[in-house]
């Protein structure tokens, strides 16, 4: 079977690795959800490749959590979360706030947002939201989150995820209209 000339594997039902397999042929941005936790108010974080923007008004965006996180319940909790959206550059900030352990922030460079929350440096973009709603969906959590700040900054294009590998987007230059 071919598809515009590619060879194309049998169709068939969707265990977990093939499942997983086919999603990750799909792109995505990378974010990292911050908040704090404790008395001594520590920066916890994790780090999402399901991210999208859900309406302009009110502004809402979503992402998915993995049931197993340990850093969700404790973000959950939080009055207020940061949203980071990395830029090409911080693969290093993703993979130390992918990994478990208790020190996650352990030489990850960050400041305080208007109200307080982690805004990771580099960082392309950041949004301070509150949790609207969540929604149990299989192994993970789909959460709705209402942003209330936000910034954005120039320079670097975001940080990709593709088939399992970090990449960036290196943008086709747009040709000059004919005169």
């Amino acid at each position: 079977m071919t598809v515009t000339g590619r060879s194309q594997a049998a169709p068939r039902r969707p265990d977990a690795n093939a499942f997983r397999s086919a999603l990750s042929r799909f792109a995505t941005g990378v974010v990292v959800v911050t908040g704090l936790t404790g008395a001594d108010a520590r920066p916890v974080g994790l780090t999402v490749n399901s991210f999208t923007s859900v309406s302009l008004d009110p502004p809402l965006v979503s992402f998915c959590a993995g049931r197993t996180s340990r850093t969700w319940p404790v973000l959950r909790d939080s009055e207020r979360i940061c949203v980071n959206i990395l830029g090409a550059r911080q693969e290093a900030t993703s993979r130390a706030l992918a990994r478990s352990g208790p020190d996650k922030f352990a030489g990850v460079p960050w400041s305080h947002s208007p109200s307080g929350q982690p805004v990771l440096d580099g960082s392309i973009a950041w949004l301070e939201c509150s949790v609207e709603a969540e929604h149990p969906a299989g192994d993970h959590h789909i959460v709705v989150a209402r942003a209330h700040l936000l910034a954005t900054a120039d320079g670097d294009g975001p940080l990709l995820y593709h088939r399992s590998t970090y990449g960036r987007f290196v943008p086709t230059p747009t040709p000059a209209p004919p005169t």
